[in-house]
């Protein structure tokens, strides 16, 4: 069994996730009470840019903690394939 991976940032992540998935409740409940199409869309990008951020202080906070300062060719490869998602 592998221990969890967990960072000191991420309660503050799971808040701001939580948020984002109330955001997102409201939303659709605004689509199925027939709200104006810009007022949907204005919340829409509240929800996307919670997200966006929640996912680019989580990539940091990884690169920050988790890749080694030798600068291991395991890590440069990690380090590729997690900037994608930046």
């Amino acid at each position: 069994m592998t221990k969890p991976h967990v960072h000191a940032t991420h309660p503050t992540l799971i808040a701001r996730l939580r948020r984002a998935n109330g955001h997102l409740r409201a939303v659709i409940d605004m689509i199925e009470a027939g709200k104006p199409c810009l007022e949907i869309a204005q919340q829409m990008q509240a929800v996307e840019k919670a997200v966006v951020n929640a996912k680019r202080a989580l990539i940091h906070d990884h690169m920050d903690h988790c890749l080694d300062a030798e600068h291991s060719a395991a890590d440069r490869d990690e380090l590729k394939a997690i900037s994608r998602y930046l």
